[in-house]
């Protein structure tokens, strides 16, 4: 099946250059739904655009487009089309889907969700689609792969006008300068989907050698390198999964350079965040008559209790991309869990106990990050903590720096301190400034001594507890952020003032802005608010730039429930300063801070069993603890995460041998 001609255009497949289009198909109105291709589409995605696998862009000038659910042959085949205009180097096209055979035409047809068996006006040829992908644009190269039953149709037909079986070659892609197509299965055989919370079989498989790699193999494998060694896993699953792919290499295409063997360097845990294996079920789908027999068209033959071979041997590890943060951006995740750490749950140094840790600030950012850790239990702490790296954590913790007033005695624990939550560090690290509940109050700190430098920074009478203000007891400053170029601070109030209440469950919660100069005084020059979700609290504030945007963590906890965290990016550069107002309650929505979704955490993969430690007070959601500590590190310039950002956060147990003290490291992509 395979032409093995020499190459005319020598290289590797130029992700800057190339242009790829993501079909699928999962929801339809006649045919069985195929809940797998969602989760192909967003995997094989994120592998394309991992700058370590192959690279391509994922920006404005959309080289690589995901089409889910086309209603139309318009909509199926038109950004083919249009992809096919941009490519310069290579045009990739994938399709994922219920296939069905034209019994009259002999000719594969590709569904869309309205699709109906034996209507082939309601499908899409895959003649049309050749032909798209063949007459379009001046790309050197074509790539076709398909993921459904009988897709091994576009490589032959069988008829020779007499009803006389016999195999004639069929028109694919051959007469373009170099093409390479890639199926699921064999012309009259179906392609296997034998649990929906996974991939389909063929685009597991075929994902999972990108991110895995080959031990063996050369530092950069080729299309049909990562075929062949997909079907080579799907083939130890015999017989149980009687599934055979085909290809076909015109010109040497897949023997290019494509993508990075990840196996050959160091690589990063990035994991297809599945759950844990279920019993297969038996998946029944439509039958076409083919002549006078009957094709199966069947996504699992109803195969014995057998789960997903590379999660049968390696379960998955707590990491990988978290869920997107809308529907209509479910293949492009914002966040991924990197990796956890339990390291310093129930530990002590010096014989002091580590718990209560409530806020975290970034020291250095080198091979080795360090921080420091905020404990919220009097007599205040300050731990210096080495996280390692976000790849993998490894937390460790020196000896406490503990806060004194400036001439070095206790803070009496009776006054109005302390319950340390929000802490930066200033710039040049000689100082950092430290919020409490208790009284509300900010205060600065040398960082080697512990010692207070300096006079309290001002609250604004609004802000405090009654009966100068309508703060809630216990629910004052519990976040501190400062800009990048240390002009301003930003205290973010946990619930919302007395005054201000709700609006229909989602707090209304204010962040105090002071301006002035590291080392020195800060003084309150605006207010300004937004609306928390449902029920959910502001715990932690991190600045990303000079201009009033920031990230919000924001928790919440219900016996019984666990936990839930979400982080949002907040933009209050045209947001209203709503200092003068007395109450929010009731006031028009465009004052509030402009917010969007980073992640919810419960999205992000917990693994395997035995990958995470569960928490008592988190049956439901093992991964997730008390977070109430975040900081944000500088973007990277290179790898597969090149503009994200390190995000750590820190959970605080509370003291309480039900919780866990947890590190998290994720990786983000922030809106600019």
């Amino acid at each position: 099946m395979t032409d093995t001609t020499s190459v005319e255009s020598f290289g590797r497949i130029d992700p800057e250059r190339s242009a790829c289009v993501l079909i699928g198909v999962d929801d339809y109105t006649h045919l069985d739904p195929l809940r797998s291709v969602r989760l192909n589409l967003k995997e094989l995605r994120a592998a394309l655009t991992d700058p370590d696998i192959w690279g391509i862009p994922d920006d404005e000038r959309k080289r690589i487009r995901t089409v889910a659910n086309p209603a139309s042959p318009a909509e199926l085949v038109g950004p083919i089309r249009e992809a096919a205009a941009l490519a310069e180097d290579t045009l990739i096209v994938y399709y994922a889907g219920h296939g069905l055979i034209d019994r009259h035409e002999r000719q594969l047809l590709l569904t869309l969700p309205d699709s109906v068996e034996d209507q082939p006006d309601t499908c899409v040829r895959s003649g049309d689609v050749r032909r798209a992908i063949r007459d379009t644009g001046s790309a050197l190269r074509r790539v076709l792969i398909l993921d459904c039953c009988f897709s091994g149709h576009v490589l032959t037909e069988m008829t020779d006008g007499h009803g006389q079986d016999v195999q004639v070659a069929v028109e694919t892609l051959r007469d373009v300068e170099g093409s390479y197509v890639m199926t699921s299965a064999p012309r009259d055989r179906p392609s296997h989907a034998p649990d929906p919370k996974r991939c389909t079989l063929f685009t597991g498989a075929l994902v999972d050698v990108m991110r895995q790699g080959l031990p063996d193999g050369p530092e950069m494998l080729g299309l049909r390198d990562l075929f062949l060694e997909a079907k080579s896993r799907i083939h130890a699953l015999r017989p149980e999964v009687p599934q055979e792919p085909q290809d076909e290499d015109h010109n040497g295409v897949g023997g290019l350079d494509f993508v990075r063997n990840v196996a050959k360097g160091p690589r990063w845990p990035l994991q297809v965040p599945l759950p844990p294996p279920t019993r297969w079920q038996r998946i029944r789908t439509p039958v076409l008559s083919v002549t006078a027999g009957a094709l199966g068209l069947a996504l699992g033959l109803g195969a014995p209790p057998l789960v997903h071979w590379w999660h049968d041997t390696h379960p998955a590890a707590a990491a990988g991309p978290c869920a997107a943060p809308s529907p209509d951006d479910a293949a492009a995740p914002r966040a991924v869990l990197l990796d956890h750490s339990d390291a310093l749950n129930k530990k002590s140094v010096d014989y002091e106990d580590i718990y209560g840790l409530s806020a975290l600030a970034l020291v250095s950012q080198g091979k080795d990050v360090r921080a420091l850790a905020l404990a919220d239990n009097a007599p205040g702490r300050v731990w210096p903590v080495t996280l390692g790296s976000p790849f993998k954590l490894g937390p460790s913790a020196g000896t406490a720096v503990p806060l004194r007033r400036a001439d070095g005695t206790k803070f009496p624990i009776d006054g109005d301190w302390y319950d340390g939550e929000g802490m930066v560090v200033e710039q040049g690290g000689k100082t950092m400034l430290v919020s409490s509940e208790t009284g509300p109050a900010i205060r600065r700190f040398d960082v080697a001594t512990g010692r207070q430098v300096g006079k309290d920074l001002l609250i604004p009478k609004k802000l405090r507890y009654a009966p100068d203000g309508s703060a809630q007891t216990g629910r004052s400053i519990e976040s501190l952020a400062v800009s990048p170029d240390g002009r301003h601070l930003y205290a973010g109030w946990e619930g919302p003032l007395a005054d201000d209440g709700d609006t229909r469950g989602r707090g209304i919660i204010r962040i105090q802005r002071y301006t002035g100069t590291p080392g020195g005084d800060y003084t309150p020059d605006g207010q300004y608010a937004f609306l928390a979700d449902d029920g959910m609290y502001l715990s932690e504030l991190t600045a990303i730039d000079d201009n009033g945007d920031l990230l919000a963590l924001e928790r919440q906890y219900v016996a019984g429930l666990g936990s839930e965290i979400r982080i949002v990016q907040l933009s209050l550069s045209h947001a209203q300063d709503v200092t003068k107002l007395n109450s929010l309650w009731h006031q028009s929505a465009n004052i509030y801070a402009a917010d969007e979704l980073v992640v919810d955490m419960a999205t992000c993969p917990a693994g395997g069993p035995g990958a995470v430690a569960v928490s008592a007070s988190n049956p439901q959601h093992p991964l997730l603890d008390n977070v109430e500590g975040m900081a944000l590190g500088a973007p990277w310039t290179s790898g597969r995460y090149k503009g994200w950002h390190p995000l750590y956060l820190v959970s605080d147990d509370n003291d309480s041998e039900t919780q866990i003290t947890r590190f998290y490291s994720l990786a983000v992509k922030l809106r600019r």
